[in-house]
């Protein structure tokens, strides 16, 4: 998770991704953010994030993005 910390933290700076959740539903990312963090997601873990994927729910929290990936690496 620490990955998924640091990426966060070079997307936005301003925010302390350790103490917020719903990134997606309080819009504290946005859809550039997104597009650029699974970009980073899909080169830092060598895992394709699909379509289907892009939901609010695996965006939320550093805890779901670490799931999502988790999930993804494991095979589904």
């Amino acid at each position: 998770m620490d990955k998924i910390l640091q990426i966060l933290s070079e997307l936005r700076p301003d925010v302390d991704f350790t103490k917020v959740d719903n990134l997606v539903e309080d819009e504290v990312i946005d859809s550039f953010d997104l597009v650029a963090l699974v970009g980073e997601l899909c080169d830092a873990f060598d895992v394709e994030i699909g379509v289907e994927d892009l939901v609010p729910e695996n965006f939320n929290s550093v805890q779901s993005i670490w799931n999502l990936i988790q999930v993804i690496q494991e095979g589904r």
